[in-house]
């Protein structure tokens, strides 16, 4: 880890006499703490099961996205028992919309690895929750804080803004978690550290923002070497992300006469495993649009329309266009073996990921438009 130059520390007068103070931010947590849906109250103890549910869930997601799938999945399915007992197909369906379809398939392999190794209780240690699937450094060092008072500290987002800043810490991301790790552990509380973790989440979340932090409110202004320097939206320092090269693609919607729509599951593995999709062609970074329809499904007195536009959708590793061809077909048509007719009225209920559900809706506003 580095730190500013000394040309700087001069000029900014970096570095502060009163180190962090745990016992600061535990009080500020108390006066301060969110009230989440998954969040024990102040006093009560947490549920093992549901710190879990919601740290996967909140993974690369917003805590407004994730409250109500939440609050869904634990009135469905309210103990880990109850999870690992649903079919796949039902907890894929449950998730559609909240993206990143892999944790949901994890999801499900680790409630049935918590009832079959360890009889339906989760263990307390990060070494054995970093066993089961799905859960990573930080998700175990969350669950075994939160759930278990550990003396571990989870560093996600929020946690790295809140330690660089207050550190300054020169070294640009991802190189620099270690040693951000390394400093959000050396100013832990050794006493309630679940509270200390989920106040350190607290105040990136809602004071220490990547934008106009809320200096003035935060208990360790006095400790934090950015906020001397006049700087602190400077902090993290983030290396630029490559993004990946842009693949193309079509799409086809086949509607039935009486108002059905033939969808099929993709692979269990890879890229949306198991989730709902219309027929598509492979997606390519040389796709020639004038031959997508030989890609088509292959129906009888089946006629495209090329829908004007594009549905565009942005993947983690690369952007994605699909042009969208729709055609309706008699009620006599019958659908192949990896594929299946589904009502209009019930595709809500269908793990239809986002992408898809943009393809839909693309499709049907069109028809409606027309």
């Amino acid at each position: 880890m580095t730190v500013a130059s000394p040309q700087r520390q001069r000029k900014h007068k970096v570095g502060s006499s009163k180190p962090p103070n745990a016992h600061a931010l535990l009080a500020w947590y108390d006066r301060y703490r969110r009230v989440l849906p998954w969040r024990a109250a102040a006093g009560e103890t947490a549920d093992p099961y549901r710190v879990w549910l919601s740290e996967i869930m909140l993974q690369q997601t917003t805590v407004k996205a994730v409250a109500p799938y939440f609050l869904r999945f634990t009135a469905r399915w309210p103990n880990v028992e109850g999870l690992a007992a649903a079919p796949l197909d039902d907890v894929l369906r449950a998730w559609a919309g909240l993206g990143y379809y892999a944790r949901a398939r994890n999801l499900h392999a680790c409630a049935r690895a918590v009832v079959e190794r360890h009889n339906g209780q989760f263990p307390s240690s990060q070494t054995e929750l970093s066993a089961l699937p799905g859960i990573g450094r930080y998700t175990a060092a969350a669950i075994a804080a939160i759930a278990f008072d550990a003396n571990a500290v989870p560093v996600d987002g929020n946690v790295e803004r809140v330690v660089a800043r207050l550190y300054a810490v020169d070294k640009a991301l991802p190189a620099a978690k270690r040693d951000i790790q390394k400093l959000a552990q050396g100013v832990a509380s050794r006493e309630r550290s679940g509270d200390f973790a989920q106040g350190l989440m607290d105040l990136g979340a809602t004071i220490c923002t990547p934008k106009k932090p809320a200096c003035a409110l935060c208990p360790w202004s006095d400790a934090c070497a950015a906020r001397v320097r006049g700087d602190p939206e400077t902090f993290p320092i983030k290396t630029p992300k490559p993004e990946g090269r842009r693949r193309r693609g079509a799409a086809f919607v086949i509607l039935r006469a009486d108002g059905c729509m033939l969808v099929r599951s993709r692979p269990p593995k890879g890229l949306l495993g198991g989730m709902t999709e219309v027929p598509t062609t492979a997606w390519t970074h040389d796709f020639d649009e004038a031959n997508a329809l030989d890609e088509a499904p292959k129906l009888a007195r089946a006629r495209w329309r090329r829908i004007p536009g594009l549905v565009t959708h942005v993947f983690t590793h690369f952007p994605l266009d699909l042009v969208v061809y729709v055609t309706q077909v008699p009620l006599s048509t019958r659908a192949s073996k990896s594929a299946r007719w589904v009502a209009l009225a019930d595709l809500g209920g269908e793990a239809l990921p986002n992408l898809m559900r943009k393809v839909v809706a693309h499709a049907l506003d069109e028809r409606r438009a027309r």
